[in-house]
């Protein structure tokens, strides 16, 4: 199974002999047997029929809405998971301030862990200073992590040693770019406009991870809780966020991507992705969540998308043993 990205503005999304259709303008855009959609992705105005949201959540497929340039509107899924005893486990580690910090401490050491990877992995040939800085800064700040002893330390500490990676992320940009550092809402340049849009699937595919593990998205470790966040889900993809770094790396210097499928907009949205390049990004990033990779728990090579789902499971597992801790995929 895999995800269905709409983008074709004024589509419409219906059933038809058990296979789901794309249309517009009485056009067929896409057409796919069902039981081989796990994910229906739509980007502004598109239409979708009753019985098409009737068949997609009855196979448990669920639906996410975004808006035309990508940032999260709401979903719809099916049941939820029934896993009463691991909920109130969840819900009783919250309150267990030593188990929170362990867990959030793994999961920061993760991903500045990956964050360093990437850097060194894209340096070897540059040979750039600046760069290699920014990986030693990194180094250091995943020996602190285990110094630090509150999870408001611990959050400054994954700040800082972010924006150290970015210093250095920029760097494997060409000048054409015009990248100069991470910001969003709204994203200034095109860079972060592809960031974002990734970060946002990334999002979605975590926390639908989160939920087929059984656990609740919104009760996270890392990431305090705020109403209507998904917050577990959001301490979920923190390792994974190097992997859509990559994927937009990969786009702009590939040439998948290039300043030409961005155009000048409102102050609201100063930079727009044109649908075109949307589906190319969209391509690339797909490509990477099918990529396999060997898990460390399982020993088994798995696409990346499954990745995600054994992390989920590795937090369950902790969350009903009350072992703290977290052990990131190890990428290179």
């Amino acid at each position: 199974m895999y995800p269905v990205y709409v983008v074709q503005q004024g589509a419409l999304v219906n059933i038809a002999e058990r296979r789901l259709r794309v249309v517009h303008q009485e056009q067929t855009l896409l057409q796919e047997p069902l039981a081989r959609v796990s994910q229906l992705i739509l980007f502004g105005n598109i239409q979708l029929t009753t019985p098409a949201i009737t068949a997609l959540l009855n196979q448990g497929s669920e639906i996410v809405f975004l808006s035309h340039d990508g940032a999260y509107r709401g979903r719809l899924v099916g049941e939820i998971s029934p896993h009463v005893p691991l909920r109130r486990a969840q819900y009783r580690r919250l309150d267990q301030p030593e188990f929170v910090l362990a867990l959030a401490q793994g999961i920061v050491s993760a991903k500045l862990s990956h964050q360093r990877a990437l850097l060194l992995r894209h340096n070897r040939q540059r040979n750039d200073e600046e760069i290699a800085l920014a990986a030693d800064r990194l180094a250091e700040s995943v020996r602190q992590v285990g110094r630090r002893a509150t999870l408001a330390s611990l959050r400054g500490h994954e700040g800082s040693g972010t924006a150290a990676y970015f210093r250095g992320f920029r760097r494997l940009f060409s000048s054409d770019w015009q990248f100069q550092r991470r910001a969003k809402r709204p994203p200034p340049d095109a860079v972060n406009v592809l960031l974002s849009l990734g970060y946002t699937l990334l999002a979605q595919i975590a926390s639908g991870a989160v939920q087929s593990a059984g656990l609740d998205p919104f009760a996270g470790f890392l990431h305090e809780y705020v109403y209507n966040r998904p917050s577990l889900a959001l301490d979920l993809m923190e390792e994974f966020r190097p992997v859509v770094d990559g994927v937009v790396l990969w786009a702009c210097r590939g040439g998948q991507i290039t300043p030409a499928d961005f155009t000048p907009g409102e102050a609201e949205r100063p930079v727009i992705l044109s649908d075109d390049g949307k589906r190319r990004f969209l391509a690339a990033f797909e490509q990477r969540m099918g990529q396999a990779f060997t898990h460390p728990g399982r020993g088994v090579r798995l696409p990346m998308r499954q990745c995600l789902i054994e992390q989920a499971r590795q937090i369950a597992n902790r969350v009903m043993e009350g072992q703290g801790g977290y052990q990131g995929m190890g990428f290179r």
